[in-house]
């Protein structure tokens, strides 16, 4: 199955789990997982949050940015994949000047 992100439809998300400014999404879900595209302006981010009933893997896609996970903060850029295990607390920050794109893969629980 392919999934073509230009066809679903884009929403702009202000603040999203408590982060700065807002992220733009481009979603797909067949009610086991959501699988998303999304973008983190510079500046944005999404707030701290844990993963109480799932995991989230994000994989950068374009440009860099930092990762906060269980305390600690790690850079983040084109080509890395990020891992947030079901209990574990993250936020994604887009720190640089240009924008940070990622596709990101939640199990729906």
């Amino acid at each position: 199955m392919n999934i073509d992100f230009g066809k679903t439809a884009l929403s702009v998300i202000p603040n999203f789990k408590g982060g700065e400014k807002e992220m733009s999404s481009r979603m797909y879900s067949d009610g086991m997982n959501k699988i998303m595209k999304n973008t983190l302006a510079p500046g944005a981010s999404i707030g701290m949050h844990t993963h109480e009933d799932s995991s989230e893997i994000i994989f950068i896609t374009s440009g860099r940015g930092s990762v906060i996970c269980d305390g600690v903060k790690e850079p983040v850029y084109a080509g890395l994949c990020h891992y947030c295990p079901k209990g574990h607390t993250h936020s994604l920050i887009n720190d640089s000047d240009e924008d940070l794109e990622f596709l990101a893969v939640v199990p729906v629980q």
